[in-house]
């Protein structure tokens, strides 16, 4: 049994690591989006080069992410987390070297792996280590400074921007991992699952990421990629057929006999693909179009972190006293109003009268919808599958940010250098809004009609105080 006390010398090294490590990958979740104007200017980059800036460190995490799970419980969670952080900080390295959009995306896609090794064993290390009494509390702590982390990323990288350069949004964190490193080697103790068997779904994870891949590529690139949509699909298919008959799939398909999980995830896909699609989108139109500072923009959408950091705990304990069906069904319809009012957002936008209203109702939106969701998913199958499950559901709101990156730009007629004339890209803005706001409206139907109350006694989510906006809080078995 894990014996760590929170008050103890040892028990505060870990949440350091922890912290530091999971910020790592909370950082880059908030301050890229940012960061791309001046990339594309610097770099010379299209617009579908920043698409894939985006999307091509989604498209490993979220194919990845499933599997990296998996390695810590097999071969020890402390050393995949480190094997995590120094992949991550590399590839850091790279993107902030990058001569070209081209390196620049590669090693994106690189980050993407060590996101995949880092971000499950963040928590999995605390379960794992801390004794059962202190537990809770250490979650708490951890999530709580995590979501800190998530609030200052869109801040410091705006700061970063406009001072030293884009390129030290990357370069940022290899002195974290230089902290990181050495304290998790030192105090943190190892852990391993004794009924992990080694045997990991490798094809499973290279057919998830090849599936994701092609489509994208297929959405980015529009036009001249019709046979690549296919051979997405096809690699889609190929997927499920392995998933179905593995004897121990990356994704096990009868977890989906659960509706109500089943109907969870259809939500949460639609909800994460509004939200990616609106972040990529907003943070481009604050700067292109209303001409805001890179600081500025990234400030801008603070309130919406925060608000979630300070509310986002409560938001979950009502949802236990009314059942999650209202706030799943109203959150959306209040981040699909928040949308509608960003149409008030074009050239030199006030902030207080046109900006600041919708990010507050899309906080609002965002605080009801998002601990709902998460316990609401854990509560929806057995308690031995609640971490899987939870892998599952973040992995799903990864792909749909995914997609959504990829797809809305093609939706709503953005050129490839749309984003270099701000009529134009103002123009198209106007039209990816509603479509964001008609995908939310999709969501809170679907819950209305499939979400039901769980039965009482079921799994409840340790990670209550959160401020990530890109995907929800991810749960880990422990050990």
């Amino acid at each position: 049994m894990p014996d760590v006390r929170i008050a103890s010398a040892q028990g505060k090294w870990i949440l350091i690591t922890t912290v530091l490590g999971s910020s790592m990958a909370l950082l880059d979740s908030t301050v890229v989006n940012v960061a791309l104007p001046r990339i594309g200017d610097d770099l010379d980059a299209s617009l579908s080069a920043l698409q894939w800036t985006i999307n091509a460190y989604m498209l490993t995490l979220a194919g990845l992410i499933l599997l990296g799970g998996s390695l810590g419980d097999q071969y020890g969670r402390r050393k995949i987390f480190v094997i995590g952080v120094v992949w991550f900080a590399a590839a850091s390295l790279m993107c902030g070297l990058a001569p070209t959009d081209a390196v620049l995306i590669g090693a994106r896609a690189l980050q993407g792996i060590g996101g995949a090794l880092l971000t499950p064993g963040s928590l999995a290390l605390i379960q794992a280590s801390f004794h059962p009494d202190d537990r809770a509390r250490a979650v708490g702590l951890w999530s709580g400074f995590g979501g800190i982390g998530a609030a200052v990323g869109p801040f410091l990288g705006g700061w970063l921007v406009d001072g030293p350069g884009w390129r030290w949004v990357f370069l940022l964190n290899v002195p974290l991992a230089l902290l990181c490193v050495p304290v998790a080697l030192r105090h943190v103790p190892e852990s391993a699952d004794g009924r992990a068997h080694g045997r990991f779904d490798i094809l499973g994870a290279v057919l998830a990421a090849l599936a994701l891949g092609l489509v994208t590529f297929a959405l980015i690139e529009a036009g001249t990629t019709s046979l690549l949509a296919v051979a997405g699909v096809a690699a889609g298919v190929a997927f499920v057929y392995v998933e179905k008959r593995r004897q121990d799939p990356m994704l096990p398909l009868d977890i989906f006999a659960s509706r109500q999980f089943t109907a969870l995830n259809i939500v949460t896909l639609c909800v994460y693909g509004a939200f990616g699609g609106y972040f990529f989108l907003t943070a481009l139109q604050l700067q292109v179009v209303a001409g805001y500072s890179a600081l500025a923009a990234g400030t801008a959408l603070l309130p919406t972190t925060a608000l979630m950091l300070l509310f986002s705990a409560r938001s979950g304990a009502l949802a236990d006293r009314i059942g999650p069906r209202i706030p799943l069904t109203v959150g959306p319809l209040l981040c699909a109003t928040a949308m509608l009012l960003m149409l008030r957002v074009g050239e030199h936008a006030n902030y207080l009268t046109d900006v600041l209203p919708a990010v507050l109702v899309q906080g609002v939106g965002m605080v009801t919808l998002v601990a709902p969701l998460t316990a609401s998913v854990l509560a929806s199958v057995d308690t031995a599958r609640a971490g899987i499950a939870s892998g599952i559901n973040n992995a799903a709101a990864r792909a749909a940010s995914l997609i959504a990156v990829a797809a809305l730009p093609l939706l709503a007629g953005m050129g490839p250098e749309a984003y270099r004339s701000p009529s134009a890209f103002n123009a198209a803005f106007d039209r990816a809004m509603p479509i964001c706001a008609g995908v939310l409206v999709v969501g809170s139907v679907l819950a209305f009609a499939m979400v039901r109350r769980p039965a009482p006694g079921c799994v409840r989510p340790e990670c209550r105080t959160h401020g990530n906006v890109t995907s929800p809080p991810i749960e880990a078995k422990g050990g």
